[in-house]
């Protein structure tokens, strides 16, 4: 989406730096509830929720009810780069020292 309704958050911007890599086009705009039923993959973004696969829009399954090939694509290389298993984003993480 277009940012008038989406937060340039840390995680879309990590997710948009992904499909980059991946070769895969980004577009920033609107899209209809009709390109929602229509999608082969919907995922969204956040600090919480990471990269989560939408499988149902308004009851309407969305691809073949489940996680689809570049949503689970975009997952594994996120988390890999969050927890340090990607040596060209080491840069990216600051060790916490366990005082414990």
């Amino acid at each position: 989406p277009e940012l008038t309704s989406a937060l340039d958050g840390i995680t879309r911007r990590s997710v948009i730096e992904i499909a980059a890599d991946l070769g895969l086009p980004v577009v920033a705009r609107r899209i209809t509830r009709d390109e929602l039923y229509c999608a082969d993959e919907v995922l969204l973004t956040g600090t919480a929720a990471e990269i989560t696969p939408v499988i149902e829009v308004d009851r309407r399954r969305v691809g073949d009810g489940r996680p689809g090939p570049l949503t689970r694509e975009l997952q594994r290389r996120y988390f890999d780069w969050v927890h340090g298993r990607d040596e060209a984003r080491a840069g990216w993480l600051t060790p916490v020292a366990d005082h414990g």
